[in-house]
């Protein structure tokens, strides 16, 4: 079974104030929880596990926006400096999806899932990066490709979980919602280079 960076209930993050926060957002953040360079490090690490266990495969790297963005840009950089220098290399094409699955701090019970152009999957290899799966997964599998995998910085530890665990993981996190590195809070915070946790007053902030 997979297994990422374990951050348990009790690991409250770092003092924002020793970090680079964008002035827009001093007074909305409340921790860094991930640093960037933490981040950045754990996806190098992934992006070796994947390229030594995707053999010789053509891969179709598909990403879901908007959240996976920075995430998904960050592992293919890796992933092309090891096709670049390593012993092998893989052919990889990249394709995107979005799925909308938040309003506020919630998930809503409806997933739309937007500019889904899937054809180009039959018969490849998938990488997938995202946080909603199951409605996707099922899409994916309708277009018969030899194998998915599954990548995801973040799993959170919950009780409300489903049970499914990605092929790959960077963090496991507690129950908390976080933003930066791409995920938002209503649209705000993807440009935070940090993964960070919101002030309450940030959430009424920016509340919609």
């Amino acid at each position: 079974m997979a297994c990422g960076l374990q951050i348990k209930d009790e690991d409250s993050g770092y003092n924002k104030n020793l970090f680079c926060i964008p002035k827009h957002y001093e007074e909305d953040i409340e921790r860094v929880f991930i640093p960037h360079g933490l981040i950045l490090d754990r996806t190098e690490r992934l992006a070796r596990d994947i390229m030594q266990d995707m053999g010789s495969h053509h891969i179709v790297a598909l990403c879901v926006l908007k959240g996976g963005y920075k995430f998904f840009a960050d592992l293919l950089d890796h992933i092309k400096a090891l096709n670049q220098n390593g012993d092998k290399s893989v052919p990889i094409t990249v394709d995107f999806v979005r799925i909308k699955s938040y309003c506020n701090d919630s998930p809503t019970q409806k997933i739309s899932i937007v500019g889904e152009e899937l054809s180009a999957l039959n018969g490849k290899d998938i990488i997938e990066t995202g946080r909603t799966m199951k409605a996707l997964l099922s899409k994916l599998k309708d277009k018969e490709p030899k194998m998915i995998r599954v990548v995801s910085l973040l799993i959170k530890m919950t009780n409300q979980s489903p049970g499914y665990r990605p092929d790959y993981i960077g963090f496991e996190i507690p129950d908390k919602f976080v933003v930066g590195y791409a995920l938002d809070y209503n649209e705000y915070f993807r440009d935070l280079n940090h993964i960070c946790i919101l002030k309450e007053k940030a959430k009424e902030k920016y509340k919609i």
